[in-house]
């Protein structure tokens, strides 16, 4: 995996936010805006995913944290691809936790295929972390849940979707979230009117507030 790009703390850092990209992108897509939006003491972990081919695009190799079969709600999912992933964040928030930030300071985010992973990696992680930022995406081996979560109840998930989305269907992240306030008791799901399959100005206003208030 190539090296993450990090956007360091501009004080004493004592939080972290590990960020992945969805597929086709890297680290760079999205560490300036998040670079805008964290707190001062917050330091910024963007890694690129490897390259790899994906089934979804006809075998093109591309940056991607697993291989896509297909984005319908049912079809066959990567799963060892998805748990090697999965390995890869928790020793990402292993490295941060040896580096004195505690888990419960480290929050996981990701847009699309990114998010999908966050979420995925969250819940399958022993510790509580601070929360889970997952934009227009998805569970995924949502099958497996709540019977593959291992993490606290309380870790709060803030998961939000544009319904216009052409590529991961807002009812995807809308039953992704019904199934998550089954058994997780912080779950917020907000959409975003008009939106399509990108970020939005008001949506980054909303991960501002939210990441301060969980690292506050």
């Amino acid at each position: 995996m190539a090296a993450p790009v990090i956007v360091e703390a501009t004080v004493k850092q004592t939080a972290t936010l590990i960020f992945m990209h969805g597929l086709g992108d890297t680290g760079h897509g999205w560490s300036s805006a998040l670079a805008a939006i964290r707190p001062p003491f917050m330091k910024v972990i963007c890694p690129t995913a490897p390259t790899q081919p994906v089934s979804l695009n006809a075998g093109f190799r591309m940056p991607s944290w697993f291989d896509l079969k297909t984005l319908d709600i049912g079809g066959p999912e990567d799963e060892p691809g998805i748990q090697s992933a999965r390995d890869s964040v928790h020793g990402m928030i292993q490295k941060e936790i040896s580096a004195g930030i505690p888990a419960n300071r480290i929050v996981l985010g990701g847009f699309s295929q990114g998010g999908a992973l966050a979420l995925y990696s969250a819940l399958t992680y022993d510790q509580p972390l601070a929360g889970v930022v997952a934009l227009s995406c998805w569970l995924p081996l949502h099958k497996q849940f709540p019977g593959a979560k291992v993490n606290s109840d309380d870790v709060p998930i803030f998961q939000a979707h544009g319904d216009y989305d052409p590529v991961v269907p807002y009812k995807f992240g809308q039953l992704s979230a019904s199934l998550l306030k089954s058994f997780m008791k912080n779950v917020t799901f907000k959409t975003y009117n008009g939106l399509s399959h990108s970020s939005s100005d008001d949506e980054m206003d909303d991960v501002k507030d939210i990441i301060s208030k969980w690292v506050n």
